[in-house]
């Protein structure tokens, strides 16, 4: 293993992601955010929190940056990496466990809604317009 690698490796980022959906007239459909620094469209994610499950963080993470609440599933899904880029900071590879999330609640007011879009997208749609390729995947790939 390269210096490099193992700098990248011990660099990365663990983050938990809530995939929220639900069953639409014409199947399942995927609710992205826009992030607040990029407005690239992406799904609700943060860091880990003690005293939390990851899935419980997930869904909190889903109430806070998407205004939404369900039932979260207890494995994920699946995982993504991508590079965070701040703007005052050396950007930094994450890896982020992805949990699905049945939406049973949808807010009008939340507490990231002046910071952020959101969108209910068709499932295939959803997969086009994220970047990272592996979350293109796991949505794709989602069949609740």
């Amino acid at each position: 293993m390269t210096g490099d690698l193992a700098r990248d490796e011990r660099a990365e980022r663990r983050q938990v992601a809530a995939l929220p959906w639900r069953r639409g007239r014409d199947g399942i459909e995927i609710l992205l955010v826009t992030s607040r620094e990029t407005r690239r469209w992406v799904t609700p994610k943060g860091g880990r929190m003690p005293g939390r499950t990851d899935a419980e963080a997930a869904a909190q993470e889903a109430l806070e940056e998407a205004g939404v609440e369900g039932v979260v599933g207890e494995k994920p899904l699946g995982t993504f990496r991508y590079l965070k880029v701040l703007k005052r900071r050396a950007p930094r590879w994450c890896v982020v466990a992805l949990y699905g999330l049945e939406v049973t609640a949808e807010h009008l007011d939340w507490q990231e809604r002046i910071e952020r879009e959101r969108v209910w997208l068709p499932r295939d749609e959803a997969a086009r317009r994220v970047d990272e390729p592996d979350l293109k995947a796991l949505i794709a790939a989602f069949d609740p």
